[in-house]
């Protein structure tokens, strides 16, 4: 039986709970499925901060760095919000992606139709939705230098730069075409070369790639007009390719079709080593340690870890399949309750998932 080394980062907030319903859930379905999963949990964000002073210790990047696949839960702390930018949990998350050479972000958004009418949006709408936004992660302006603030003229001044290399838009634009060419065979390239020369670079670099994928079909959309046509008529869209600021924004619009952020997972993929998967939601602090959790998106992560990480479709689909019949058989989350549904807490969905498991 193979054994696959996994990093687990609970992180902060409501992590340490869907943490735990993702592990008992992986270690159901890897012993169905005829390999093993050894752990090893790390510090990250603000519980980092507390144990270590940092919010990304240097031990829990060599830990992420010697596993097969790393699960991430959730980062943030309303307490953090008062520290030096480089102290809080977020710049720990960024070194992170850094440091494991994360530059390709993956966010699926699928409509689920037992959940259709728990979206903002109606029916008609988002029926038949099923994108998938690849955001760059490791350039842009969250990473471009100079930046900093600095006073002049009895003034402050803040600063960033928005910088790309034509080799950082390339190997995101080929992760986007391949993904196409494996789905729908539609590449929607996000930007704004109307006004920015490094929007006309990414322009000009995306057209020079889909020479190598002819097969895609290419279209090009102002990220204006992009947030726009995702709440107007989404179904449009099957792949969405976005630079590092304009999917940050765009991906958490994308997901609130399926009317919860919490039911949504994410891939960060490199060239070579392990990934990290993590849920697109927050740390929600506000309902931390009150059972109240959402664990479905970290539960549908911990699937993209299987089918992507690890190379387990099997595994993979029995637990995107046991969301399905849960959420079927009428049990939801707080976040997501309806009329003539159950309410249930994180733990005791992690039961019912599990049920529906070994079902």
């Amino acid at each position: 039986m193979s054994t696959h080394p996994i990093t687990l980062l609970p992180g902060d907030g409501i992590g340490p709970e869907i943490t735990a319903v993702a592990r008992q859930l992986l270690d159901a379905v890897s012993a169905r499925h005829g390999f093993s999963l050894s752990y090893d949990e790390q510090p990250i964000g603000a519980a980092a901060i507390d144990a270590c002073g940092v919010p990304l210790p240097e031990s829990t990047l060599e830990a992420c760095r010697g596993a097969d696949a790393v699960l991430l839960a959730a980062i943030g702390d309303p307490r953090c919000d008062v520290l030096p930018r480089e102290l809080r949990p977020e710049t720990g998350l960024l070194a992170l992606r850094s440091g494991l050479g994360l530059f390709a972000n993956l966010r699926p958004v699928k409509i689920i139709p037992t959940l259709i009418d728990a979206s903002t949006l109606r029916p008609e709408v988002i029926e038949g939705v099923d994108l998938l936004v690849v955001r760059e992660l490791t350039g842009g302006v969250y990473f471009g230098t100079p930046k900093g603030r600095v006073e002049a003229d009895g003034h402050v001044r803040a600063f960033n730069t928005m910088a790309y290399r034509d080799d950082e838009i390339d190997r995101i634009a080929r992760v986007g075409f391949a993904l196409a060419q494996q789905r729908g065979g539609r590449l929607c390239s996000v930007d704004k070369a109307n006004v920015l020369d490094v929007s006309q670079l990414w322009r000009d670099r995306v057209e020079a790639i889909h020479a190598e994928f002819p097969a895609v079909e290419l279209s090009h959309m102002y990220v204006d007009n992009a947030a726009m046509q995702l709440v107007r008529a989404p179904r449009q869209f099957d792949v969405l390719l976005t630079s590092n600021l304009f999917g940050d924004i765009l991906s958490d619009e994308a997901a609130m079709l399926t009317g919860s952020i919490g039911m949504l997972p994410s891939a960060s993929l490199g060239e070579g080593g392990p990934g990290l998967f993590e849920p697109v939601h927050g740390s929600a602090p506000d309902i931390a340690g009150q059972d109240k959790a959402n664990p479905m998106a970290m539960v549908l992560s911990a699937a993209m870890l299987l089918r992507v990480g690890l190379k387990q479709e099997a595994a993979a689909a029995a637990l995107e399949a046991a969301v399905d019949r849960v959420l079927a058989a009428g049990f939801r989350t707080g976040d997501l309750m309806a009329d003539g549904c159950t309410l249930l807490g994180c733990r005791a969905m992690g039961e019912r998932l599990l049920e529906a498991l070994e079902d």
